[in-house]
């Protein structure tokens, strides 16, 4: 139940709001259960590019998800800074600026959808010479890359309506959409890519259709909210001191993502220097890394989302509590990952690969893929509530401050630890970005809820 206080004129409006588990929970498992779909695509994607028997496809494939996922996670600040934003309204009671921000950034959407479909020449000669890969495989990366860049302003327009379902507390609708989205492309990748036969292009052209149908499907759910709340007038979508905010939070959501997907390329890289056996045990560990991640996901968007209602409604005790109980039940989840990994860890990298060298190193580093989770749960913690708040110009300092200790422990400690002094230097990293953020995260919400 939400209560007005009155408060003297002038002076902010406290709207307190009660943070429960059922409404933690509420957010989390729809998310949790929206991110698996995103693993479970590639899975499909990867069975149907294997029954054509051609290796060559199958490496065109790799490298072209490569680049989506390069291309995509540095815009994924069209979801997370829409989410803390739209939270930040809801906390405040203002469903007319709801409305305007999700106008805004859809409109950065388009925009940047466009720019990357006009620059498709660029970006495929950057991944080209980045990878360097034979023809035939260069043939298939280029045929996937140029389809699926078609759906640049429909992918970018799903972040967006996600963004405000989350950051609504609206996650279940946000599930709808997101198992139709992949639902759509699952069953257009079959029938296009195998029994149609179209191989890469079939996959491709599924991804356009299934984001297609999604961003229609989520316009129509997003109108049918809007259409009974007073509609913001162009002036004040277009409102310079908000669209420059907009900017501002958006800009350091995106470096932050960059520089994080710098440290895991580098992360790569080293293992590609120490040989083919430890780049391919890296690459399967660092999958538990990821999955995790993945699950880990639905806590990080339920501290976005309650932190930035807090903030909207100038409520400390709301955000207290959210980042206490946020931060609870990502640890329970995390825990629970790195047991099954330490658990079961060897029989799915058997299952994974038949190379006895590739499993037996892997066997060796297991624990390190298995613990990351937890030492990283801060930092992927802190990332919600610092978007949420739209503290984003912190969270980008510390990922900076973060990223140079992460590249001096890089470069010292495999010298003497080999392949483990690489695991620790990762652990450092997300354990710095953790701390850092934790470090100044008191004198941040004292600033914030200040009278």
């Amino acid at each position: 139940m939400t209560i007005e206080v009155s408060t003297p004129p002038g002076s902010k409006i406290v709207r307190p709001f009660e943070v429960t588990n059922r409404l933690m929970l509420a957010i989390t498992i729809p998310v949790m259960l929206a991110s698996l779909t995103t693993p479970l695509l590639g899975l499909v994607d990867t069975a149907v590019i294997g029954q054509l028997g051609d290796p060559h496809l199958l490496g065109g494939l790799a490298i072209g998800a490569l680049v989506f996922d390069f291309l995509f996670s540095t815009m994924n600040f069209l979801r997370s800074g829409t989410t803390g934003l739209v939270a930040q309204a809801l906390g405040r009671h203002d469903n007319v600026e709801q409305e305007a921000i999700f106008w805004r950034a859809l409109g950065i959407a388009v925009i940047a959808g466009s720019l990357f479909i006009a620059a498709t020449p660029l970006v495929l000669q950057a991944a080209l010479s980045f990878m360097n890969p034979d023809k035939a495989v260069a043939d298939a990366m280029s045929t996937y890359v140029s389809i699926r860049l078609l759906s640049s302003p429909m992918a970018l327009g799903n972040f967006v309506v996600l963004g405000l379902l989350l950051g609504q507390g609206k996650a279940m609708q946000g599930l709808y959409l997101q198992l139709l989205l992949n639902g759509v492309n699952v069953v257009m990748t079959i029938w296009l890519g195998l029994v149609l036969g179209w191989g890469v292009a079939g996959i491709a052209w599924g991804t356009v259709l299934g984001e297609s149908a999604a961003l229609l499907v989520g316009l129509s759910v997003v109108y049918l909210q809007f259409r009974s709340v007073p509609n913001p007038s162009r002036a004040r979508i277009l409102d310079m001191h908000e669209v420059r905010r907009m900017f501002t939070v958006n800009r350091d959501i995106m470096l932050r993502s960059f520089l994080l997907l710098i440290a895991y390329a580098f992360f790569t890289r080293a293992g590609t220097e120490a040989g083919a056996v430890t780049l391919a045990t890296n690459a399967v560990l660092m999958n538990f890394l990821l999955i995790s991640g993945y699950l880990i996901d639905g806590v990080t968007t339920a501290a976005e989302q309650i932190s930035g209602r807090a903030v909207g409604a100038h409520y400390r005790p709301a955000f207290d509590r959210g980042v206490k109980l946020s931060f609870l039940w990502g640890m329970i989840l995390a825990t629970a990952m790195a047991l099954f990994f330490l658990t079961f860890g060897d029989a799915i990298v058997a299952f994974l690969i038949k190379s006895g060298d590739v499993q037996a190193m892997a066997s060796l580093y297991l624990p390190w893929a298995a613990l990351a989770p937890v030492v990283g749960l801060l930092a992927f913690h802190m990332d919600g509530v610092f978007i949420g708040a739209t503290w984003s110009r912190d969270m980008r300092n510390m990922m900076i401050l973060s990223l140079i200790g992460y590249f001096a422990a890089y470069f010292i400690l495999p010298l003497y630890l080999g392949n483990h002094g690489l695991w620790l230097a990762l652990h450092l990293f997300l354990g710095l970005r953790g701390l850092s953020l934790l470090s100044i995260l008191p004198s941040r919400a004292r600033l914030q809820f200040a009278d």
